[in-house]
C-alpha cells in the first residue's frame, strides 16, 4: 500500500500488485471461491489507488501538462467505468456466471488504463513536473491510500476539493465494514 519513491514509482508499483492479483484470479478455475477473495482484494487496492490518483495525480496533470485537463478527464472517465464494474462485482459470487463476465471486464478495463497511464501520462508528467514535486506527490498519495475508501462508491465526487474532504470518513466506514465481514481475508 505504501512503497516509497515519487508518485510515478508509487503508482506503477500499485499497478504491478494489482496485475499480480489478476494473475491469481486467472490461475483459478471458474467458480473457485478464492476468485471472489482475490477480486475483493483487487477492488480494495484499486479503489484506494483511484482515490489517491483523483486527489493528487490528476490535479498535477492539469497543472503541469499541456492539454492536461483532457488527459485527466479521460483518466477519471476510465475510473468511473471501472468503479461501476467493481460495484456490480461486489454483489456477485464466484460461482455465478456473471462473476466471470464482470471480472473479465474489470481486468480488461484496468489493463487498458494502466497501459495508457504508463505509456502516455506518466512520461509526460515526468518530463513536465519537477522531481521534488513528484516526490511530494508520492508522499501525499501514500498518505491518502492509508485512509481512502476500500469499496467502490460510483456516485462519490471524483475531483478536489470535495473528494479530499469525504474520502477519509468513507474510508473509515469501509475499513470497519471490511474488518467486521472479513472482506479480502482468507477464511
Amino acid at each position: 500500500m505504501g512503497h516509497g519513491g515519487n508518485v510515478i514509482d508509487e503508482l506503477t508499483t500499485d499497478h504491478r500488485e494489482v496485475e499480480e492479483i489478476f494473475g491469481k484470479i486467472e490461475a483459478l478455475a471458474p467458480g473457485d471461491k478464492n476468485r471472489k477473495l482475490y477480486a475483493d482484494q483487487a477492488t480494495m487496492e484499486l479503489v484506494r489507488h483511484s482515490v489517491a490518483e483523483e486527489a493528487y495525480l490528476y490535479p498535477a496533470v492539469r497543472e503541469h501538462i499541456a492539454g492536461g485537463d483532457a488527459l485527466a478527464d479521460k483518466e477519471i472517465e476510465d475510473h468511473a467505468k471501472a468503479e461501476q464494474t467493481m460495484k456490480d462485482l461486489e454483489g456477485v459470487e464466484a460461482e455465478d456466471a456473471e462473476f466471470d463476465r464482470l471480472v473479465g471486464a474489470l481486468m480488461s478495463e484496468i489493463r487498458a488504463h494502466v497501459t495508457d497511464e504508463e505509456q502516455n501520462l506518466f512520461p509526460k508528467l515526468r518530463a513536465a513536473c519537477p522531481a521534488d514535486a513528484l516526490n511530494d506527490l508520492g508522499d501525499k498519495v501514500r498518505q491518502t491510500k492509508q485512509i481512502a475508501p476500500t469499496r467502490p462508491h460510483p456516485s462519490a465526487p471524483d475531483k478536489p476539493p470535495v473528494n479530499k474532504l469525504l474520502a477519509p470518513g468513507v474510508g473509515l466506514v469501509d475499513r470497519l465494514r471490511d474488518a467486521l465481514t472479513g472482506r479480502g481475508k482468507p477464511d
